[in-house]
This record gives C-alpha cells, structure tokens and sequence, in this order.
C-alpha cells in the first residue's frame, strides 16, 4: 500500500506542510529537505499522481529527471551532479513545472517504469545518460513522451541532447600543460569507457598533434574514475616501476585527485617534478595541497538548459532534434 503524505511527515519527523511543499516543488523548504522528501517518497512508494490531481494551474505539470545508473562508478552523490540537479531545480520553479527525481538502474524493467510516468501524467523527461551506451536508450525512444539527454550524446540516435564540450575542454587542458612544462604530457585515462572519457581523449590527443607530438609516444595509464580508486590503481602502478610523465591531463578531478595522492606520498613534488590538470572543478580541487588546475564545467547551467530544450519540445511538438554543446574554462591553480 502506498504511503500518505502524513505517514512521510511522520517516519522523516517533518510537519505535514513541509512535507506538501517539498513534495509540490514549492518555496518553503529548503533544497536539502526537498531532496530527502523525493527520496523517501520514491523509496516508500508514495502516489506522484496525487500531486498531479492538484496542480497549481499556473504548473505546466511534472516532468521527470531520470538518473541512469549503469556501473556507478560515475553517476553518484557527487558535487558534479548535485550541481546539475540544483540547476533542473531552479529552472523548474521559474517555468515553472513540477519535479519529481527518479533513479533507473541497469537491469530494471525499464519499459514497465517507463508506462508508470506516462500514465501518471508525465510531460517530459530529462535523462541524465552519463554512463549510457546506445542501446540502452531504446526503450525511451519508444515513448510518446518529449525527451533530452543529459550529458551525453550519440551520432546514431535522433535525440535532443545537452552536454559538455568535452573536446573542446581537453584540448585546451592539455595544450596549457604542454605550454607551462614545454614536454609532452602523459593521460590519466578512466578504466571506465563513457562517452564523455573518449572524448576527452579525442581532445588530448588532438592537442598532441596539433603540437606537433606523436601520439604513440604519450605515456597513458587507466584508473578507475574514483579518488580511491584512482589512487590505488597509481600506487601498484608506481610499485611496479612504470614510467612516468613530467605532466599529465587527467579525465576527472576525482582521477586527478587520487593520483596527486599516490605521487606525493612515493616523494614527487607537485607541481615541481609532476604537474596535474583535472576536469570538472569540483569542490575537492580547493581542499587538497596545492589546489588542483582543472576545466571548470558550469554544472548548474547544463541542468537549466536542459529544462529550457524540454520545455520547448513540450509546447512545440514539430521540433527537430538539436544538441547543445556547452562551453568550458580553464581553472588555473597551483598544481601546474
């Protein structure tokens, strides 16, 4: 049986009131507790279409931010999509439309949840797909319903897509490391491959080349996407005695972070014997010593597109698909 929304106030020890703004997407809470009420709502099972019965007529109904789990390495409670989210928030209230987060994981019945949000009346959805390959976007593609990817984008698919200009990012990156160091730098590459690493990858190299650097001649080493991760995969490769690079681009702060870790614990200096550029400028690039350089990603600004390109899908059936690229910036600081 699905929960009310007194039961909700009652087992999160909340008033009813806040309960119904969190729940109505309205002022009155703050992001924090909206979130928790989402989240709890979704895991106990609460009834969404309760809220559509009363929408406020000024709403232009709920649309629905999907978060795609894969291998969870790379979609989590991180900084990065917390940032995003806030920015599908915020544009939200100001259309304005009603939100509900939901949270899909590889092997779900992915068409059954799919008929759920449609019949309770669903205008559109924005898929964050970071860890998404084609096909699993064919159940989406089967849905009359209006729909953007976030963070990801495929040749082969017709679908409106916003997402980071990730070529563009690494090549600016490198081609600073490359300029400060005046050597070739080596590539802290993610053992993970997702769409938004290869081209990333395709940035770097195209910064080796337009140096005029061979690209065979660049030192890679895969880790695993995750400070700790990335950090022991660093720590058996320096164990091991494997050459290393005077600089490296990095596929991710988190990447980059575990690995400074690694190299400043076996006795390198950063930036002295080894600099670092990361990507995405999360809030850890300003915690650890010395601050990591990166690409900053205006995070909040992706998520307000992507609503922006849904809301027009929404009052305009006839649109085409488009994709929209947005831009980065180097971050410099003291790690390079």
């Amino acid at each position: 049986m699905a929960i009310t929304a007194k039961e909700l106030a009652k087992k999160l020890g909340l008033s009813e009131s806040a309960i119904s703004l969190a729940l109505n997407h309205k002022p009155g809470v703050s992001t924090a507790t909206r979130k928790r009420v989402l989240a709890a709502a979704e895991e106990f099972g609460y009834d969404f279409t309760r809220i559509t019965a009363v929408e406020d007529p000024e709403y232009h109904g709920t649309i629905y931010f999907v978060i795609y789990k894969k291998h969870g390495a790379v979609v989590a409670d991180t900084p990065f999509f917390s940032q995003v989210s806030e920015g599908v928030d915020m544009e939200c209230h100001r259309i304005p439309y009603y939100l509900s987060i939901q949270y899909l994981h590889d092997g779900d019945d992915v068409k059954a949840q799919l008929a759920n949000w449609k019949r309770s009346g669903c205008r559109g959805i924005i898929l964050l797909g970071t860890e998404m390959q084609p096909q699993d976007l064919s159940h989406f593609m089967n849905i009359d319903i209006p729909l953007v990817l976030l963070d990801n984008y495929f040749e082969e698919i017709d679908v409106d897509s916003v997402l980071i200009n990730n070529i563009k990012g690494a090549y600016t990156a490198t081609n600073y490391l490359i300029r400060k160091r005046n050597a070739q730098p080596g590539y802290l590459h993610s053992s993970y491959s997702i769409n938004n690493f290869e081209e990333r990858a395709d940035g770097f190299y195209k910064a080796i080349r337009r140096n005029g650097m061979s690209t065979s001649r660049s030192i890679v080493h895969r880790l695993t996407p995750s400070v700790e991760g990335a950090y022991a995969d660093m720590k058996e490769l320096l164990a091991r005695g494997e050459p290393l690079a005077n600089c490296y681009f990095a596929d991710n702060d988190l990447i980059a972070v575990g690995a400074l870790r690694a190299f400043r614990e076996a006795g390198y200096r950063i930036p002295q014997d080894i600099a670092i550029v990361g990507f995405d400028n999360m809030p850890v690039c300003t915690y650890i010593e010395p601050a990591l350089t990166t690409i900053h990603v205006p995070k909040e600004y992706m998520g307000q597109m992507a609503v922006r390109r849904l809301h027009e899908l929404i009052s305009h059936s006839d649109s085409q698909p488009i994709k929209i690229e947005i831009s980065t910036t180097l971050q410099k600081r003291k790690s390079c």
